[in-house]
This record gives structure tokens, C-alpha cells and sequence, in this order.
């Protein structure tokens, strides 16, 4: 959310396709997962519909939601209308739907 709200629509060091494409194929390139990243025909598609205008970060928060009341800080995000995953709606304006329809992600190898 920083790197397309400040590199790409702030200081407009790359366009948004660029962006975009960093953040998705150029990273699972760069670790060899080759069946995630781009919108083609076999591969998992995982889509954000992002509204570049509102796209930002509030601050985060702490909250105490580990096993015995143990914290953590939280930071979410604004600007995405939708998170699609296979095909199915998982989070709508920030919102989870229900939808599990990802899957793990296993290294062939660990160990």
C-alpha cells in the first residue's frame, strides 16, 4: 500500500501497471513460485480492485488478540474495493466476506 500510494501515485516513479506488476510477478519470479503473479490461463488469480485516489494507511493499532493476551500491532489499509482469490470475493471495502478460497502455499524445499 506505501509503494503504490507514494512511489506510483505520489512521486510517480513508476506507472501503475509497473507497480503493480513489481508487486505481483516480479516478486514470484523472484521466488520461483511459478503459477502465482500474473492473470493467465492455469494460474491462481488473486485480484485487487484498488482505488489509487483513496489508496493509504491509517495508523496502526494494538491489539490483544494472541493466546494468553498477547499483542501485536495491527495496520490496515484504505483504497481497495475488493479482494477477489479464485475467482471468489474474499474482502469487500475492507470487510472479510466468508470466502476461503486460497490455498497454502508449500516449499517443496524446507525441511
Amino acid at each position: 500500500t506505501f509503494f503504490l500510494s507514494y512511489w506510483v501515485r505520489e512521486r510517480q516513479r513508476w506507472t501503475l501497471e509497473e507497480g503493480v506488476r513489481r508487486l505481483t510477478s516480479d516478486t514470484a519470479d523472484l521466488f520461483g513460485i511459478t503459477d502465482r503473479g500474473r492473470l493467465q490461463v492455469g494460474a491462481f488469480a488473486d485480484v485487487n480492485v484498488i482505488d489509487i485516489e483513496q489508496l493509504r494507511l491509517p495508523p496502526p493499532v494494538y491489539v490483544y488478540d494472541f493466546p494468553n493476551g498477547a499483542g501485536r500491532y495491527v495496520q490496515g489499509a484504505h483504497g481497495y474495493d475488493c479482494t477477489i482469490v479464485n475467482g471468489q470475493v474474499f474482502m469487500e471495502h475492507g470487510e472479510h466476506t466468508g470466502a476461503y478460497a486460497g490455498a497454502l502455499l508449500k516449499n517443496a524445499n524446507a525441511r
